[in-house]
């Protein structure tokens, strides 16, 4: 068995195929953005936030590994991606000689990372929940034509900065600054709820509290 590296997982073409696969079937369905730019900051974001609180450094990158996996199961499909993604990451991490314990730590991690049925079960899902859900922005909408713009597509379009900052021991911001010309806040509340709630969840697991600020104000 292997430590095996984020860097390998970025090289594997496979991995590089579900990612480019994923993202056309969502645009293809009128999704936001879910392709390597998601993949890349996620990850980047998981490892950051365990980095951050003292974590060890083979966590940090089980965490990245994770995140840059979170979502090839949208190249199977939307419903129940982070299921289908989970057991198509055991086989890439199995072909890499990843030793089964890290194995079992990361599908258990892209497994819960959506808000419909997932919860945090170990720090790295708790740091990839969290990565994940503070990818708001307007980079990620891809319809161009502001009059067919939906909930989603405005929500993320209003969302001008968004930023993920790890305050060790104290708690985790998510601060965002929206156009509320563009999307009112409760718009944002109205889709992102159980988003926000489960970041909360994370949080906690990683014993510290979660924070939304938008606009400079605390919300949650």
């Amino acid at each position: 068995m292997t430590k095996v590296t984020l860097q390998e997982i970025k090289a594997d073409p496979y991995v590089q195929a579900l990612i480019d696969a994923g993202n056309r079937h969502l645009a293809a369905i009128g999704y936001t953005e879910h392709g390597l730019r998601h993949a890349g900051l996620v990850s980047h974001i998981a490892s950051n936030i365990l980095e951050k609180m003292a974590h060890p450094e083979r966590e940090c990158e089980l965490a990245a590994i994770a995140g840059y996996l979170h979502d090839i199961g949208n190249a199977v499909n939307r419903v129940a991606h982070a299921h289908s993604g989970a057991i198509l990451a055991a086989g890439i991490l199995q072909r890499h000689n990843m030793p089964p314990e890290e194995i079992a730590v990361i599908i258990g991690a892209i497994g819960n990372h959506d808000e419909q049925d997932g919860n945090p079960v170990n720090v790295i899902s708790a740091a990839l929940i969290l990565a994940d859900k503070s990818d708001v922005h307007r980079s990620r909408v891809r319809n161009s034509d502001l009059a067919k713009f939906d909930i989603h597509d405005r929500v993320n379009y209003a969302v001008k900065r968004s930023f993920l900052r790890v305050y060790p021991k104290e708690r985790i911001a998510l601060e965002l600054i929206i156009d509320t010309d563009i999307c009112p806040v409760m718009e944002y509340f109205e889709i992102f709820l159980m988003r926000m709630l489960l970041s909360r969840k994370a949080a906690e697991f990683l014993d510290t509290k979660f924070e939304l600020k938008i606009n400079d104000v605390k919300l949650l």
